[in-house]
């Protein structure tokens, strides 16, 4: 067992590293969902913002879009052009997604600096898309209701979690420090 061990140092030592901060990025956003409850963005502030800066977005894009307080559950509806075509929720706002990327970049860290700033750049970036995701969703929704399961479940699942892949390929290849020992 020692041997397999040292043999595949680097691999427990990828797993555990990205196990640990994915676990302790995850109990301290959990943390914050639970001191959100109550306070004056609802349902919580990045899910509030999300919604609202989608709002806007479908705005520009030449929709009347409007997000209001869901009155039963912890959301936001999306009304576009008067028509509710989706709930905000807490899983919308990318901090999840965002958590797992960052995770594994933090497993695969390189030099400080640019560990660092790759990680701002790249939750950016899957910020950025996932606000154009929800967006185009909303947009799709209106205009083609009856792909409501499609459009959800597997296209833009598939371009975050797409993306966020790409973003992993190019920090391994471009930036990691065990890019030589992978290659």
């Amino acid at each position: 067992m020692k041997a397999l061990l040292l043999k595949y140092k680097s691999v427990v030592k990828f797993i555990l590293t990205f196990l640990m901060v994915y676990v302790v990025l995850t109990i301290g956003y959990k943390l914050y969902l639970d001191f959100s409850n109550g306070s004056r963005f609802y349902p919580d502030y990045f899910t509030n913002l999300v919604a609202k800066q989608s709002e806007s977005l479908i705005n520009t894009l030449g929709y009347d879009a409007k997000v209001v307080a869901h009155p039963d559950e912890p959301s936001m509806k999306l009304l576009v052009n008067s028509k509710f075509v989706a709930r905000v929720v807490e899983g919308c706002n990318s901090i999840s997604v965002i958590i797992l990327f960052v995770s594994f970049i933090i497993a695969f860290a390189g030099k400080f600096k640019p560990t660092f700033v790759y990680i701002l750049t790249g939750s950016t970036l899957i910020y950025i898309v996932n606000l154009m995701r929800i967006a185009i969703l909303s947009i799709g929704l209106y205009n083609y209701p009856w792909r409501k399961d499609v459009l959800h479940t597997v296209i833009f699942p598939m371009i975050i979690y797409g993306m966020v892949f790409v973003l992993w390929m190019f920090w391994v290849n471009r930036f990691s420090k065990n890019r030589k020992q992978y290659a």
